[in-house]
């Protein structure tokens, strides 16, 4: 409070002296020339680049953070997204030749974006990573990763799912090589166990999704837990389970209305909550820090937004704010 009155008091000395230099206009009575005001600086255009297509309701949390804090400085982010690591190589390259002030990428497939983000780092342009490939990000060059530890993230859901109950535990993967998602299942394992089997579904076909679960469910009844790894794979795996008559425990990662209405009705025994409005909000905080006051966060470590757990207790406190796409 010192500090900022002084700077105040200096400030208007400093301002006062200047003007009593000359009793009329600037460039009259032996005053100076007014000088030009400062042209307004360039206003700054992110790009945010995800693995996921348009309709993904977790992305698009990702994307309304982003675009909230755009509003917030004032700046210009365009937001894409591909799950095809070539396409989105492509659209990292296109930001980089559009010369934007800075990239956020996630990184599902690290070594498929190697390339393409070491040319924006060679570039001079900012790279922030976020939601996947946090272990890789310092080596590609990245100020920083936004996100959370998928392993410990894992492991804390399969202690959870141990202490309900679960000894064999299905663990649903929706895209194909995504390396995050091998972390949570590792990590689900290691917390549980027991045993922890992988099914493979595609989330861009949940119909056919419900029924590769509901068949695993029918065919093995020893499993009497599953584990989703996305919010709309979790509301496939919730009917697949009422469908089939099967007693399986379910459990998912990450958040959508739906899954925390299941969460409240307890259908769902708890979401791992990463808070991915974080993951669209403070990677454009950090690039316009970096901007504006060459500002780094993290100190080399990942800038952690989980794993938190929303469960019956909190849900209905969660609600509305997902309701409202912030959570």
């Amino acid at each position: 409070m010192k500090w900022t009155a002084g700077l105040v008091v200096v400030a208007a000395l400093g301002f006062s002296a200047l003007t009593g230099c000359s009793s009329g206009p600037a460039g009259q009575d032996g005053g100076p020339p007014a000088a030009a005001p400062p042209p307004a600086a360039k206003a700054a255009t992110f790009a945010v680049i995800t693995h996921a297509g348009s309709g993904d309701a977790f992305w698009d949390v990702v994307k309304n953070g982003a675009e909230a804090a755009a509003r917030r400085y004032g700046v210009t982010v365009n937001y894409q997204g591909d799950g095809d690591p070539a396409r989105q190589s492509q659209l990292i390259d296109q930001a980089v030749s559009q010369k934007v002030d800075g990239v956020v990428v996630s990184m599902a497939n690290p070594d498929a974006l190697k390339e393409a983000v070491g040319k924006a780092v060679a570039a001079r342009i900012p790279v922030i990573t976020i939601n996947s490939g946090g272990d890789r990000s310092r080596e590609f060059g990245a100020i920083t990763h936004v996100g959370q530890s998928e392993d410990v993230a894992g492991r804390g859901a399969g202690e959870k799912l141990r202490a309900e109950g679960v000894t064999k535990l299905l663990c649903v993967i929706h895209e194909a090589g995504n390396v995050g998602l091998d972390q949570r299942c590792k990590g689900a394992t290691e917390g549980l166990g027991g045993t922890v089997e992988r099914l493979q579904v595609d989330v861009g076909n949940l119909a056919d999704a419900t029924s590769k679960i509901k068949a695993r469910l029918q065919s093995d009844t020893s499993v009497n837990g599953v584990l989703t790894l996305n919010p709309a794979v979790a509301v496939a795996a919730r009917d697949a389970i009422a469908d089939g008559g099967s007693k399986a425990r379910l459990a998912t990662f990450d958040l959508s209305a739906d899954v925390v209405a299941a969460v409240k009705d307890g259908e769902i025994l708890f979401a791992v909550d990463q808070q991915q409005y974080l993951q669209g909000w403070l990677p454009i905080t950090f690039l316009t820090l970096y901007r504006d006051n060459l500002n780094t966060v993290g100190g080399g470590l990942p800038v952690n937004t989980g794993p938190g757990f929303v469960t019956k207790d909190n849900a209905g406190q969660v609600a509305d704010l997902a309701q409202s796409g912030t959570r």
